[in-house]
């Protein structure tokens, strides 16, 4: 379970495949933290540590994970969010996110707002929606709703969270992870036999 409050940003070292399997090397101040086994928040991807090594560690993506994800877009150099798995007893600063991402969308609009900047995504094939001022996940990071529309969303970035997340290399285009909130999705099912 993560909060979708990012701790750092880590850079991709290398990516290696083998069968389909995409084993993911992630150079960031985190790994001396790290244990073998532990989960660790890419993107909003809930991934496990097999391997740690100086300034580095490694996490493996399954067929599944990659084809579902915005991870078959990663690069050497490429930025992705971090979070460690929250803690018993640690405040619950952003909303309950479980690392397991529902789908993505692609980023329509950014938006200068003279102070922050508005991010419209658009996504397709997800069976979930969004609503106002409700929580979201893109790419790991927690974020409330701005304008929520049919399969198409906004998002509010203030300069905090733009520096220190890879927000600030998002571009028009570019593809995301999308996790939709729990309780949404939960409360959507029990709904399903009155629909």
């Amino acid at each position: 379970m993560f909060t979708g409050i990012i701790e750092t940003v880590g850079e991709i070292a290398q990516l290696t495949h083998e069968g389909e399997n995409l084993h993911i090397k992630i150079k960031s101040p985190l790994a001396q933290e790290l244990q073998i086994d532990q989960s660790v928040s890419h993107n909003g991807v809930c991934l496990t540590v097999v391997k740690i090594k100086e300034d580095s560690y490694m996490v493996t993506a399954i067929k599944e994970t990659i084809q579902k994800t915005n991870l078959k877009t990663l690069e050497k150099g490429t930025f992705v969010n971090l979070e460690r798995a929250m803690r018993l007893g640690d405040r619950l600063d952003g909303h309950m996110v479980q690392g397991h991402v529902d789908g993505t969308a692609i980023c329509k609009n950014i938006k200068d707002e003279n102070g922050s900047w508005l991010f419209t995504f658009k996504y397709e094939n997800v069976e979930f929606s969004t609503v106002e001022k409700g929580s979201i996940t893109v790419n790991g990071v927690s974020l409330t709703v701005v304008n929520s529309k049919h399969q198409e969303f906004s998002v509010a970035i203030i300069p905090y969270t733009y520096e220190n997340t890879n927000f600030k290399k998002i571009r028009e285009g570019d593809e995301v992870n999308l996790e939709f909130d729990i309780i949404g999705k939960y409360i959507k099912n029990l709904m399903l036999p009155y629909l």
